[in-house]
């Protein structure tokens, strides 16, 4: 029986469906968790502008926010604020490197929750927000206190981690369509842990959700891991369970029994 003193949602391919939007029976059952006093973490990638708009409302003060892959760290609730942004020499040698690179990829960055690009992009397909960056020069963005390096329609990752992995959190997620580059200290599981320090709580006795490669980390710390029906594979081979898809509402699934033997207890 799973007994849990904190829940961490990832939200793209887990807590959201395909349309970017949580389903009522994944809403009902968050709410029951927060109403038994049970913290629920939000865990993503995302920036907190984009929170605002795919999160309903009653979700929007859940408290404890980890955005950028654990580069941002928010809660009023807790009294935390603490950035992590990639060292300035580091992003400018990352954007001249990728600037050479045969493949000429698309490069981005996040920044004071703003996205600058030296480029017009449109990312609206991949990421379901309709925004297009501000545009900056390649000195400019590398100038940025960068929370993420964001990089599309680029084939050459192994060699960017074999150059750069020491240094860098560098992801490849979204089904290989986007490179995330982060400060070596920023990961959701050193922002869980950070978060864990404030609640007096331990991993151990967390539930998580997830379903990409950004989300392994938490699996190695959390006691109770659960991969989405729709997670990598190496997320499902690792996870305490394995729940339905996003779009079958495998978060509420899960809750619900949570909150049933809670109940039964």
């Amino acid at each position: 029986m799973m007994q849990a003193a904190a829940i961490v949602l990832d939200l793209d391919g887990t807590l959201l469906n395909s349309n970017k939007e949580v389903s009522p029976r994944n809403l009902r059952a968050v709410r029951q968790c927060r109403e038994r006093n049970i913290p629920v973490i939000i865990a993503t990638a995302r920036p907190p502008r984009a929170i605002m708009q795919l999160l309903p409302a009653e979700l929007l003060d859940l408290g404890i926010m980890i955005y950028y892959n654990g580069a941002l760290v928010v809660s009023e609730r807790l009294e935390m604020h603490e950035h992590f942004p990639l060292d300035p020499l580091l992003l400018g040698e990352l954007i001249a490197y990728l600037e050479s690179c045969e493949c000429m990829p698309q490069i981005s960055v996040e920044a004071s929750d703003k996205w600058y690009s030296n480029k017009e992009l449109d990312y609206s397909a991949l990421i379901k927000v309709h925004e297009r960056p501000a545009l900056l020069s390649l000195e400019e963005l590398a100038s940025l206190a960068a929370s993420k390096l964001l990089v599309t329609n680029f084939s050459a990752v192994d060699e960017l981690v074999n150059q750069y992995g020491k240094r860098a959190n560098i992801l490849h997620t979204d089904a290989g369509q986007l490179v995330q580059i982060m400060s070596i200290q920023a990961t959701k599981e050193q922002a869980l842990m950070m978060v864990c320090s404030r609640l007096n709580i331990t991993a151990e006795q967390i539930i998580v959700f997830g379903d990409d490669y950004n989300d392994l980390g938490l699996f190695r710390i959390c006691g109770y891991p659960i991969a989405m029906g729709n997670a990598i594979r190496e997320l499902q081979e690792i996870a305490y369970k394995v729940t339905d898809t996003n779009d079958n509402d495998g978060v509420a699934l899960v809750l619900e029994q949570l909150l049933l033997e809670a109940e039964v207890s």
